[in-house]
């Protein structure tokens, strides 16, 4: 099934998406194309690990590809949903799209081995990375965490999908285009770290809790990584789409509290 949510009368709403439409919760339905969304499901807490596809660790010329995956935290205040604005801060020069899958724990986990993971996935979602790399790499002890915790940079949805419908989510493709460009074209099948992987590895640290999301890292074509570098500027619209997921659009904004949604 396809789980989105919405806001109808300015309450969040949960649906079930059924061809062009939401059945929501209250017996209501909503047009698909023309939804508020929301981040489709309400989460604890989001983490992200990078340097995850092979092809990615090719781009930047590592030679040696990383024994573990390496995790971060983005804060709530990060999490934004399908048609909203990114806001780029303040004298951020260079900010960056960053396409992912995301997974949705279903129940708790803690300790689970790789062969147990998967049963604690509820399902997958469409997740942008954005990132802002004047502070990741560029402010005295590289500031990693601030770089990626800004408001509205963690985009989430349009609508989560069971792990039954998606089957195996370790061969999806993933697509960004930027104003139309493709800057992204990569498959999950390149993931050093299957999603098992990930689920366990993260367990035996966090405790997951339903709901929580985890984004399993970018392909390559990142804009940093590109000769010469693409960055986002105002203006600048995204397209995201993972093959079963559906597809994700944001538009970027210079900073404006007026334009960060609540």
């Amino acid at each position: 099934m396809k789980h989105a949510r919405i806001l109808v009368n300015n309450q969040p709403v949960h649906g079930i998406v059924q061809g062009d439409w939401i059945v929501l919760d209250n017996g209501e339905r909503a047009a698909v194309d023309s939804a508020d969304y929301l981040c489709p499901i309400e989460p604890r807490q989001v983490l992200a690990t990078h340097l995850t596809y092979r092809s990615r660790c090719v781009e930047y010329k590592m030679t040696r590809i990383p024994d573990y995956p390496a995790f971060f935290i983005k804060p709530l205040n990060s999490v934004s949903h399908h048609n909203a604005t990114v806001a780029r801060p303040r004298g951020c020069k260079f900010l960056n799209y960053e396409g992912e899958v995301a997974i949705v724990i279903g129940k708790r986990c803690k300790n689970v081995s790789i062969e147990e993971a998967l049963d604690y996935v509820a399902g997958y979602t469409c997740g942008n990375d954005i990132s802002a790399r004047d502070w990741q790499k560029n402010k005295p002890s590289k500031q990693w965490l601030l770089g990626k915790s800004f408001d509205t940079f963690a985009p989430c949805g349009p609508v989560f999908v069971t792990a039954d419908e998606v089957g195996n989510a370790e061969n999806l493709r993933i697509q960004l285009r930027l104003n139309g460009q493709t800057m992204q074209d990569s498959t999950t099948a390149q993931l050093i770290y299957g999603i098992a992987h990930l689920v366990s590895y993260l367990s035996q640290v966090v405790t997951l809790e339903p709901g929580d999301l985890i984004y399993t890292g970018t392909p390559p074509g990142v804009g940093m990584a590109r000769k010469p570098p693409v960055f986002l500027k105002p203006g600048d619209l995204m397209h995201l789409w993972i093959e079963k997921l559906g597809e994700q659009r944001q538009t970027v904004h210079a900073w404006n509290p007026a334009l960060i949604d609540a």
